[in-house]
Formats: structure tokens, sequence, C-alpha cells
């Protein structure tokens, strides 16, 4: 029996060799420290550009439209959230972000996906500002997946700024309870793979194909061998091992600092990119949001500094003022939720 499943994981690893070699980027993981009550998600940025980020505070009561040319989204925010926006060319995008209730959201890239043919029946959004709907409209996982499974929404992409490339993007969500779902657009369709056992996220291949590839290397065991390249099927098997292994925490500090250490260890160092494998590439920031206690911990790969945000200690209250804080700043340390200026509301991209 086992050399069957050994043949057939030959098989499956022959197929993912064949797969685009530039499909590698980020890597998200949600841990629940049971000992603690606290659930944690973090994920590293890898990207072969650094585009300037900033944290932006959005109060609930705001009304917002999906971007689109015909038929946008329109709708009016339940909840607060904390996001992380990245700008260039004065395009901006929310990649990041967690709301009052806990929900997170995180933006990856994936080769693979393959976007539905614009159907202007149903309401648009685009990938800009996907993350920032999911945030103001959803407080739990369940929530968010039902509604998408309605088949109401279409993600309409908008090109990645300064580079030929489609935003060709899956996107993963999780909340305070430890629920977690990932949202691939495969084939023309919204595919969502939901389950608290999913609390590891790469890239390519295709998710179900990493669950095939991680059954056979959990086989294996991580202290025998685990695969160590900077690809995302690899990392995806390191993280789940690592995510696996995490003990009990002691305190607060240890169980924000296990997740730290789960992305560090899937983080890929400075180097020359490849122009023609633009995800495999060097680890521009990392984020570990605390979705027990509303705190969100952010560290640039360039600065030697950790900073973090105390979401509780914000006013989210209809008409409350939008605030921002430039992460470029690289002073900062620390506990910066009283650095936030009052700003006005960043304008997402458009197609």
């Amino acid at each position: 029996m086992k050399s069957i499943k050994y043949y057939g994981f030959l098989f499956t690893l022959a197929a993912l060799l064949l797969l685009p070699s530039g499909a590698d980027s980020c890597t998200r993981v949600l841990h629940v420290f049971k000992e603690k009550g606290l659930v944690i998600t973090g994920r590293n940025m890898d990207w072969y550009v650094r585009y300037p980020s900033a944290f932006w505070k959005f109060p609930r009561g705001m009304h917002k439209t999906g971007l689109t040319k015909a038929n946008p989204a329109r709708w009016v925010s339940k909840y607060g959230s904390l996001v992380l926006v990245q700008t260039a060319a004065g395009q901006s995008a929310a990649t990041d972000g967690m709301n009052e209730k806990g929900l997170v959201a995180n933006l990856l890239y994936l080769a693979e996906t393959e976007y539905p043919k614009r159907d202007v029946s149903k309401y648009g959004v685009t990938t800009s500002i996907y993350i920032q709907y999911l945030l103001d409209n959803f407080a739990t996982v369940k929530e968010a997946v039902d509604a998408l499974l309605k088949d109401a929404i279409q993600i309409v992409p908008v090109p990645i700024p300064n580079i030929d490339k489609p935003s060709t993007l899956h996107i993963s969500i999780s909340d305070k309870t430890g629920d977690s779902a990932i949202i691939e657009f495969l084939g023309g369709k919204t595919v969502i793979h939901h389950s608290k056992d999913y609390d590891v996220m790469t890239n390519s291949p295709i998710f179900e194909k990493q669950l095939a590839l991680y059954e056979y290397w959990d086989e294996i065991g991580g202290n025998t061998f685990l695969p160590g390249t900077r690809r995302s099927a690899d990392r995806f098997v390191r993280a789940k091992y690592y995510n696996k292994m995490l003990p009990k925490a002691k305190d607060y500090r240890e169980a924000v600092a296990a997740v730290m250490s789960v992305l560090r260890n899937t983080s890929s160092p400075f180097g020359d990119p490849d122009p023609n494998k633009p995800n495999i590439s060097k680890t521009q920031w990392r984020i570990v949001d605390d979705q027990t206690n509303l705190v969100t911990f952010y560290e640039s790969t360039i600065s030697p500094n950790v900073v973090w945000v105390k979401m509780k200690e914000f006013d989210f209250s209809k008409d409350s003022a939008v605030k921002s804080l430039d992460l470029e700043d690289f002073t900062l340390n620390g506990d910066v939720t009283k650095a936030f200026k009052k700003s006005e509301p960043i304008q997402y991209a458009k197609p």
C-alpha cells in the first residue's frame, strides 16, 4: 500500500514540476493557541518590486463601490477595519486587513487564476477593493463564504502597477474562531475551500494540489526531510510542518513570536530578481494579526523595527475620522496606534 502511495506521489510531483516556474510568492499561516484562547494569522509578502505601503483605518457607515465600469457593487460598511494598502503609479490596492470583529483577509498571487468573463448582470468588485469588500461586510468566515456562494458578486481584475503582469490572485480569510477559507478563481468559476484545517496557504499549484502534495510529506515527517527551495509548494510543506510543531505558548509574547518564527522560516532572502519569474522574489514585509485582541503587528524587511497597532483604541463609529500611517517611515517603532493621522479616504485602482 505504501508503494502505491509512493509512486502516486512521484506522478504528482512530476506533474507539479511541469507547472510554470514563476508561480511562487507569499506565505500565509493561521494558528490557534487553545491554551491561551488566541487565534493569530500571519503572512509574508514576497514580490520583486517594493511598493510603498500604508495602514488605513476606516470606520463603519462608509459608502463604498466595487469600482467596475458596469454595475459596480454598492454597500455601506458594517464594520470598521484596519487595512494595509500598497500604492504604485497612482494605483492603490488593499492587500491585507482585519476588521473590528476579527475577520482577516489576505491577498496572494496565483498564476493559475482564470477570472470569469464579465457578466454585467452581477455586481462587480475589482481586485483592488475586494479585500475591503470582505472586511466591510462580514464578521465571520462562514458569513463571507455563504454570501460568495450565492454568486451575486463578480471579481474584476485590475492590472498590477509598473509591470506587465495580470493581477491573478487568490484570497484567504480567517476569523477569531479559527475558521478559514481559501478563495480561488479557476476556469472562470469561484472555488472555495472552507475548513479550520486549512491553516496554511502559499501559491501555485492550486490549493487542491497543494493539499495532495502535503499528504505525502506529512507521512515522511519533517524530522526526516523537508523540501527546501523557495518554490511555493516547498514553502507550503515547510509552513505546514512548522505550524503543526509549534509548542504551547507560555505567554502572549511567545504566541506572537511563534507565528512570526514560521513566517521568518518560510521567507525569501534578498537577491537579484528574475524578470521572468516575478514571484520567486524576496520577502518585502510580514504582518501578524491577533484576531482575539485585535492587534496587528508589522515588520518591514528593510527596517530593524516591529510596529503594532491596537485596534481597540480606535473609534470605528460612523462618521469618525479616516486615518492613515505611512509604513515607509522607518523611524517607527513599537506601538504606533497614536501615530495615525486624519486623512482623506484613499481611492482604490479602477479597471
